[in-house]
């Protein structure tokens, strides 16, 4: 069973961290980890669907921002650059969730909100003074003294796609992890480690395998008629484009261009190319078709080493990779049928809106309200 089933592929900017985008027409309450730390400041039960919740989204190159009631109703929006401590200083991750703040509570008075909860992939570097602090600085400048729980990604990226709080989520943007989540809490994880030692099928792994292909098509062992021209524009520009996509390049001086973009540029960023890679098999390239399979198949496997064979229980969808329509996330949803069929497959689409779910649910609602509030938000 399918819900959430995406639309087709559609880009996000990073956005600016100096400017929030709206999308609406307490001194000690610092930030706490939902995985040991108790919260500061342990609210009391919420007396009506009208108490306002704040969840937030936070990563590497995005923050997103949303309150909202235990009715699910939206009550402000707004979207950030990047507020992730593992790839910003702490001084500029803190503004970016401070501009976000202030862009979602706009026109509502912040002593209102009962919870807040933030996702965040690297949370444990809370730990470290200087970013605990700069976090803090920027929700108690934003008016708010009600605690704050610091979640997994994983976790918001899980109750944006199931409102159950158990079962798996898959996740496969620039990096690729997949985590077994109880009762809303984190229990098992299988990959995530970083492009160097793994993250396997994700972006990264693509881009750096299509730019493998495409030196190889240069010399002439590999057939990539439609990927590694597209590559070759991607990072050389468009006098490339008319280069040949396989055959000989005379002194290997295409190559050697090639090599020096990718050394030139950090690892990641080659993440960029992965819609390129899905695309040329949509074109029927050879080449990016088997990666294309390749990636489909890491990505099942880190899946399979957090999920026990015939389980039944939600599996939610996660990342650039898997959340957009696009020829991997296909394979990847035919795979879920086969492997484990009768699992309902949700997507994460809104990760603020899954943060916003949690803060509620720390605020010990019924589930009933909770599956209300998340048909609401996420349907």
């Amino acid at each position: 069973m399918h819900q959430n089933r995406p639309a087709a592929d559609r880009s996000e900017p990073g956005g600016n961290p100096d400017r929030s985008t709206p999308d609406r027409s307490a001194p000690d309450r610092g930030p706490s980890d939902r995985s040991g730390a108790s919260p500061a400041g342990t609210p009391t039960a919420p007396e009506d669907s009208s108490e306002l919740v704040l969840g937030m989204d936070v990563g590497g190159t995005t923050t997103r921002a949303l309150l909202c009631d235990l009715a699910g109703n939206r009550h402000g929006r707004a979207v950030s650059g990047g507020g992730n401590p593992t790839a910003h200083r702490p001084h500029r991750a803190s503004a970016a969730l401070a501009v976000a703040l202030r862009g979602a509570l706009a026109g509502t008075d912040p002593a209102e909100v009962r919870h807040g909860v933030v996702g965040l992939a690297g949370r444990r570097l809370l730990g470290r003074p200087e970013v605990r602090a700069a976090f803090r600085r920027a929700w108690e400048d934003a008016g708010l003294r009600c605690p704050m729980t610091v979640v997994p990604d994983a976790a918001v990226a899980f109750a944006a796609g199931s409102a159950t709080g158990s079962g798996s989520v898959l996740i496969a943007g620039t990096g690729a992890i997949a985590v077994r989540m109880d009762r809303w809490e984190e229990v098992r994880r299988a990959d995530g480690l970083g492009w160097l030692l793994g993250d396997l099928g994700s972006g990264f792994w693509m881009g750096r395998e299509a730019v493998r292909l495409t030196l190889e098509a240069l010399s002439g062992r590999v057939h990539a008629p439609v990927l590694a021209p597209m590559v070759l524009e991607e990072l050389l520009g468009s006098p490339a484009a008319s280069a040949p996509a396989a055959g000989p390049d005379p002194g290997g001086a295409l190559a050697n261009r090639l090599v020096a973009a990718v050394y030139a540029d950090r690892p990641v960023a080659l993440a960029r190319l992965a819609p390129l890679v899905t695309a040329a098999a949509e074109h029927e390239d050879p080449a990016a078709a088997d990666l294309v399979e390749a990636a489909a198949r890491h990505l099942m496997a880190t899946l399979a080493a957090v999920r026990r064979p015939g389980e039944r229980t939600p599996v939610v969808l996660a990342g650039s990779c898997l959340v957009t329509d696009n020829v991997l996330a296909r394979q990847v949803v035919r795979a879920l049928d086969t492997q484990w069929p009768g699992a309902e497959v949700g997507w994460a689409l809104d990760g603020a809106a899954g943060a916003a779910v949690l803060a509620a649910d720390s605020l010990g609602v019924d589930e009933a309200t909770l599956a209300s509030m998340h048909r609401r938000l996420l349907a």
